[in-house]
């Protein structure tokens, strides 16, 4: 087995933190000498730079992804009684945080080449009680977004983006968090845009909606401490925004070296056993958060390129409909058959900005020995 220093890491932060070390010891600093931790300068420059860069009216920093889509329901109304239709090969949160808001999620199935949200199967999902589509922009790409407008007008219900996986992924031209009448942005650490701790954002152009996420974030008040309705502590934090200040304009270089990285894999793996490539879509552009590929070997190949020092991911191994936790909501096994087949043959390969090229390329050429027979 290769040594530690040999081996390829899945993901690791401190290739973009050294070099620039000062630069965020100074941000923090300066927060902590700004006489004002909580919601003061940093938070306002972080959300006025989000928004523009989203193609958004309005951005509200909040302290999670998870707290993003939860305030964004909230803020629409939608709560116990109320369906909201979403995928189920997802974080766990994006679930978690319809249930949260007292709503029922109702799973629709995935395209099997993109993972994302087959449009095709949502009319027939949606009851009287649909109030809201979700999808769930996943892997760097954007689901189809056109026709999910065009049934919620058509239905009368609102559309929140799940944009977690997807900072800077385009569609027709238009960025995410752009279409729905709410983006929910995650900025974990290991995010396309990923601060050094939790941190989430929501942005609409709807500045009715902008207000009202920004009391709900904070007890319900707008000003002088009276809470005008119930609402959460749920802040951007003040350092975490200074951290995202530094790195937002570096967004595009990042997503760029994403990609330089897809191609290298696209290319070295291009009829290579039964490997599938990841789908991209005309008109979209995707960010590849993550690389994931399906095998119906995937076991074996992720063991194999573990014992040659090549760290892997399964995203995600259980679906979301047949787990435990989610048992009450009434899903069987067989309900989302492509959901289902995804999870035994899906696998993600280590992709970030700071990843060598020579890293890469022997992550290639594992790949390769393990389909002629190095297995």
């Amino acid at each position: 087995m290769p040594g530690l220093n040999d081996t390829v890491r899945y993901w690791d932060y401190l290739g973009a933190y050294t070099p620039r070390r000062a630069e965020y010891l100074a941000a923090v600093d300066r927060v902590f000498s700004s006489g004002r931790l909580v919601l003061g300068r940093e938070v306002a420059e972080f959300e006025k730079g989000l928004a523009a860069y989203c193609g958004a009216a309005f951005a509200v920093g909040v302290n999670s992804g998870t707290d993003a889509i939860l305030l964004a329901l909230k803020a629409l109304g939608i709560g116990a009684g109320d369906e909201v239709i979403t995928v189920s090969n997802t974080a766990v949160p994006t679930v978690a945080a319809i249930r949260a808001s007292g709503a029922t999620p109702v799973f629709v199935d995935v395209e099997e080449d993109t993972y994302l949200m087959d449009v095709s199967r949502v009319e027939a999902a949606v009851t009287p009680r649909t109030r809201c589509l979700l999808p769930v922009h996943l892997c760097g790409q954007m689901a189809d977004m056109a026709p999910l407008q065009e049934i919620a007008r058509r239905r009368g219900g609102w559309v929140i983006e799940d944009c977690a996986q997807a900072m800077g992924a385009a569609y027709g031209g238009e960025r995410a968090g752009s279409f729905g009448d709410v983006g929910a942005f995650s900025f974990y650490p290991t995010k396309i845009l990923g601060a050094f701790g939790d941190a989430g954002a929501m942005t609409t152009s709807d500045p009715d909606l902008a207000a009202r996420l920004r009391r709900l974030r904070f007890y319900g008040i707008a000003e002088g401490y009276h809470a005008e309705e119930e609402g959460f502590n749920s802040r951007l934090d003040e350092v975490q925004a200074a951290i995202l200040n530094l790195k937002l304009p570096g967004i595009e270089a990042a997503a760029s070296a994403r990609r330089d990285i897809a191609r290298i894999y696209d290319e070295g793996l291009a009829g290579v056993g039964d490997i599938a490539r990841p789908a991209v879509r005309p008109g979209r552009r995707h960010q590849y958060y993550l690389y994931t590929v399906r095998t119906q070997h995937r076991d074996r190949l992720m063991e194999f390129l573990d014992k040659e020092g090549i760290e892997t991911k399964i995203n995600y191994p259980h679906p979301v409909h047949l787990m435990r936790g989610y048992s009450g909501l009434g899903n069987r096994e067989g309900d989302l058959p492509v959901t289902e087949r995804l999870a035994r043959s899906i696998l993600s390969l280590p992709i970030y900005p700071e990843l060598p090229t020579r890293h890469a390329e022997r992550v290639v050429e594992t790949v390769r020995r393990f389909f002629r027979g190095g297995r």
